[in-house]
């Protein structure tokens, strides 16, 4: 058996136009993902601007996305909250839905011990049948699911299948890969780490620059999974710049005004999330016009 998720998958953002969500942007943005090579799509993760969503739009991303892959292309819905009984009620729909998987996000503000986070996610876990993946994000949670912790749920829940792992550490990956053995798919949560992470057993992305360099960071990450490690390599200081510029200001603010920018998308926010300072919004541009994005 082998990981159930490999590949590059896409954190998608959430187009809006007037203040709602543009479901026919949305719908476009799904066949540029299908036409590109990217392997899955997560619409309502954090990138997708999912704390600003009110459940029925959440629950809606969910659906337009999955009625547009039409099965040609995975989709694992974010429903992650800081509320156990809200994952576990997103986690459903998107179960209903028709997705293939679910990512659910550390519980935010609330902090709680390890044995909480355990409790959480086995509860999730066990509202449904299809597998999860845990979000592992200590510096947007507050908390860092420890290695122990992960090695639990892995082994007394069977549809805990992975984790996105963003906690920065090359160390605490290798800790999570030698603990929950190959067939747990341990996918990058940073670009920048995506090569790092493969080159040690990880198995692919949930990506923020593959909203705007799709065909490439699929590229990077299958030469990985091929062991064709001279072209990862070069992929990955294509894509570093891009991987950097993306954090020029909190995501998901810098990818969408960089979409906006090669017009895709407008470039549109919910507060308390608002447009790119003129400063680096030149940074930005000056990173983009390196790949032929803009003039």
């Amino acid at each position: 058996m082998s990981a159930r998720f490999q590949g590059s998958f896409v954190a998608m953002v959430t187009p809006f136009r007037s203040g709602t969500v543009d479901e026919a942007k949305l719908r476009e943005l799904v066949e540029f993902h299908v036409a590109h090579g990217t392997d899955g799509l997560i619409p309502c993760g954090t990138t997708g601007e999912s704390p600003t969503l009110s459940h029925d739009e959440h629950k809606r991303v969910v659906e337009v996305v999955l009625e547009a892959a039409r099965g040609r292309i995975q989709v694992v819905a974010g429903t992650g909250s800081n509320s156990t009984a809200e994952a576990v009620d997103l986690t459903q729909h998107a179960e209903r839905a028709g997705a293939a998987g679910a990512l659910v996000v550390n519980p935010y503000y609330n902090k709680p011990t390890q044995d909480g986070l355990y409790r959480h996610f086995r509860a999730v876990a066990e509202s449904v049948a299809i597998p999860i993946l845990v979000y592992n994000i200590q510096s947007r949670t507050a908390v860092n699911v420890e290695t122990p912790t992960l090695e639990r749920l892995a082994r007394d829940v069977k549809n805990v299948a992975g984790v996105k792992e963003a906690s920065g550490s090359l160390d605490q990956m290798s800790q999570v890969i030698a603990a929950c053995g190959p067939d747990f798919s341990v996918l990058s949560g940073d670009d920048n780490v995506t090569l790092p992470l493969m080159a040690i057993g990880g198995h692919g992305v949930i990506s923020v620059i593959a909203n705007l360099l799709p065909r490439e960071t699929a590229e990077l990450v299958h030469a990985a999974l091929d062991g064709d490690w001279k072209r990862a390599r070069e992929l990955h200081y294509r894509l570093f710049p891009m991987a950097r510029a993306a954090f020029l200001e909190t995501n998901p603010i810098p990818i969408k005004e960089a979409m906006a920018m090669a017009g895709m998308l407008e470039p549109e926010f919910r507060l308390p999330m608002c447009r790119m300072s003129e400063a680096n919004r030149e940074r930005l541009r000056a990173v983009l016009k390196t790949y032929g994005l803009v003039k």
